[in-house]
């Protein structure tokens, strides 16, 4: 290969490269990223969770879409948006983890607004996955009810955190509790966690949500 061709190669491969950080690049479509990890949702919804306009999130969705990064199907009028591979939410995860070991405002955030999460001692999915193999456990899903039927770890019960304390009577009193979410900075756990404690249940969260748990592997169920 002459140095030219070298060079216009090296240029047009980068290029390529380039585009995935360009999809990356904005904090609206990761938070899309996030939200399609859970389950597939219609622009409306996604407009409704994140609280952008339809226009807006459609415009967002056409960039992801662009790149491949999502899919999206046809059921009558509707149009369903969905993460195109696994490997869409490994990268969302490989920048979030880079983040959190090169910026100290990740951390500096999270204390402001989750002030009282080191409180909460967090439970690691290779602790849970040991939890769950000796049976001692009761694992609690907090995310809406639709996200738990489209996949859910293993033996957990789904009880949304906006529904938690009229069910709490149902809950055992001599079981240790474990509540998951979306994810790492998903509050959901966070709001559950604390209202047991305040019951005086022995409560934890997961450290991480449902797709990071599907990611590495693990098996998950679905349906309710």
């Amino acid at each position: 290969m002459e140095d030219k061709q070298k060079r216009a190669f090296k240029d047009e491969i980068y290029e390529q490269f380039a585009r995935m950080g360009k999809a990356f690049s904005s904090a609206s479509r990761l938070e899309l990223i996030d939200l399609l990890a859970q389950r597939e949702r219609t622009v409306d919804e996604l407009a409704e969770e994140t609280e952008m306009s339809v226009a807006n999130t459609s415009r967002h969705l056409q960039v992801l879409k662009g790149e491949r990064l999502v899919r999206r199907r046809k059921e009558g009028t509707r149009a369903y948006y969905t993460l195109a591979d696994p490997e869409v939410y490994r990268a969302w995860k490989a920048v979030r983890s880079l983040a959190e070991t090169r910026l100290a405002e990740v951390e500096e955030t999270v204390k402001r607004y989750l002030s009282d999460r080191d409180e909460m001692e967090a439970l690691s999915q290779e602790e849970l996955e040991e939890r769950l193999e000796r049976d001692d456990v009761l694992v609690l899903d907090v995310r809406p009810e639709e996200e738990f039927e489209a996949g859910h770890i293993p033996g957990a019960r789904s009880i949304p955190v906006d529904q938690l304390e009229e069910h709490l009577d149902e809950l055992p009193e001599d079981r240790d509790i474990v509540a998951y979410c979306r994810g790492p900075y998903c509050v959901y756990s966070d709001d559950a966690v604390r209202k047991l404690q305040e019951k005086g249940r022995n409560a934890r969260r997961l450290s991480e949500g449902l797709p990071d748990w599907l990611v590495e592997g693990r098996s998950v169920e679905h349906g309710g």
